[in-house]
């Protein structure tokens, strides 16, 4: 065991007493292994170089599982976020005159290069964001599917000939790249919310300046990591982290910068939104949801409880797209609400390392607290836990699987996201009553039913205020689609080809005749 292993694993034994000591030494060889892979990057990525805070700066990122300190990262701001701003302006000229087949060659070269590292990248996510291994293993596939589907959809930007209303006139559109792009990204999918972004911004010839959460750096530097591995010129990709409303008001600010693309809360959006008006920015907000998921009487019952628990327990319930509220037809409620605990009793909690896992950590103790008083709220209004209900025996961030039953539309679990594994169940009458329950939200992101009748799955999917539905399926994500919402859930898509577009300007070309006396 080398040193470096040794002191790792020696730190170990000051984690909480209820954390088992195989567990932490197991996590201690990963991290020590990690950090001598040549992945591994704890400095911010500013014009292809490997910088640290101006002013020397740090911030500790922390194993959720443990709260052992992985490594330290530069704590930045305006200054290091204006340098990044202006190596991506510098590269941008080049970097989109060369042809779409070239940029596809670097971003296929790219997504080679994550699917060759990705037992590191899954263990790095586990490390640092707390999910199940195998969900982070996941995780990456689905990061690196949108660098491919992009590497591909850079050759097929296409404008348009329109048919002259003069004969001697030739009216042309071109699509061209919008030009530096400021990425914002949560710490729930570390490595798939940057990819989802860059990936199109790069294949059209944009440039980028990404902000990771403080809270999940080093995947993302791990991934700009091997971007240079592949050849993307310095200055294409920028990476900074530290004071998030520093390096904000800096993209902003910034007339070279032309649009901003984040994923995160829906008021941290609405604040984006208003300072991109001084500079008129396009803007992309993927934001908060409060996904229902209806299950009519008419559903096959082992899909639907397979479904709603996939929907709803991922990632311990912190995605933006996690079914917030479960609404059962009031025939099925109480036989649902058996199956259901059954099934969710199955689930493992625990360090994301260990086989069988299913569900990790929340994030911090912050997200702990949020569930706790969401749930507090419920049961003061006459909800009743049926299962889970408190922080589990693991200690730190750890919190059991939870299924509340009597939950009122009035309940903080059914108006807010509680970003945590909790399931409330709500009931209904009549098909109108669901519709309405669950359209009754100022958010608008995912959406699902359970129903095995076809006329019905046409009628609620249509009627539902949602970017994206799910019928009998729980994970519906993928890159061939456009993901998005509607009303205060965001603007703009992202994934599929449609996204591409929110990187792209239209430009009308009228061509007259030159011989024309």
């Amino acid at each position: 065991m080398g040193v470096a292993r040794f002191a790792l694993c020696k730190m170990a034994s000051s984690l909480l007493p209820r954390m088992h000591r195989p567990s932490a030494l197991r996590q201690m060889s990963v991290a020590a292994d990690l950090k001598n892979s040549t992945i591994f990057r704890s400095q911010g990525l500013i014009g292809g170089q490997w910088v640290a805070a101006h002013d020397g700066k740090t911030l500790q990122v922390n194993n959720p599982s443990t709260g052992e300190i992985i490594a330290d990262v530069p704590f930045m701001g305006r200054r290091e976020t204006n340098d990044a701003i202006s190596s991506a302006y510098e590269a941008l000229n080049s970097w989109s005159k060369l042809t779409a087949a070239e940029r596809s060659k670097c971003l296929r070269k790219w997504y080679d290069l994550i699917m060759s590292h990705k037992e590191e990248l899954g263990q790095l996510i586990t490390l640092e964001q707390g999910k199940p291994l195998k969900e982070a293993l996941g995780e990456v596939s689905y990061g690196a599917s949108f660098i491919e589907f992009f590497a591909e959809e850079a050759k097929r930007v296409y404008g348009d000939i329109i048919p002259a209303t003069l004969a001697d006139r030739r009216l042309f559109v071109l699509k061209q790249p919008v030009g530096v792009v400021g990425a914002i990204t949560p710490w729930n999918f570390p490595l798939a919310m940057i990819t989802r972004k860059v990936g199109p911004a790069l294949a059209c010839g944009c440039t980028a300046v990404v902000k990771p959460s403080e809270l999940t750096p080093l995947t993302a530097l791990a991934a700009a990591e091997l971007a240079l591995q592949a050849g993307i010129p310095p200055g294409v990709l920028n990476v900074v982290m530290g004071n998030a409303s520093d390096i904000g008001d800096a993209l902003l600010a910034s007339p070279q910068v032309r649009k901003i693309t984040f994923t995160g809360s829906t008021a941290v959006g609405k604040k984006l939104m208003a300072g991109a008006a001084g500079t008129v920015k396009r803007i992309s907000l993927e934001l908060g949801g409060n996904a229902p998921c209806i299950v009519f009487d008419d559903a096959d019952l082992d899909v639907a409880v397979k479904g709603v628990l996939a929907a709803k327990f991922r990632n311990s319930g912190q995605t933006c797209v996690c079914a917030n509220r479960v609404i059962v037809h009031e025939g099925i409620y109480e036989k649902f609400a058996e199956a259901f605990s059954k099934a969710v009793q199955n689930l493992q909690v625990g360090d994301g390392f260990t086989e069988g896992v299913v569900q990790g950590p929340l994030i911090n103790e912050a997200a702990v607290q949020k569930v706790e008083s969401f749930l507090q709220d419920a049961l003061s209004k006459g909800a009743k836990v049926i299962l889970g209900g408190k922080r589990h025996s693991l200690g730190m961030t750890f919190y059991e699987p939870t299924i509340v039953t009597d939950v009122k539309t009035d309940m903080l679990l059914a108006r807010e996201e509680v970003f945590g594994p909790v399931a409330p169940l709500l009931r209904f009458k009549t098909e109108e009553e669901a519709i309405r329950i669950a359209n009754d939200t100022n958010a608008g992101l995912a959406a699902y039913i359970f129903t095995s009748n076809v006329q019905r799955t046409w009628r609620v999917s249509e009627a539902l205020e949602y970017g994206l539905v799910g019928v009998n399926e729980g994970i519906i994500s993928t890159e061939v689609a456009p993901f998005g919402g509607v009303k205060q859930s965001g603007l703009g898509r992202e994934g599929s080809k449609y996204g591409i577009d929110e990187y792209l300007e239209l430009k009308y070309v009228c061509l007259g005749d030159m011989n024309r006396k």
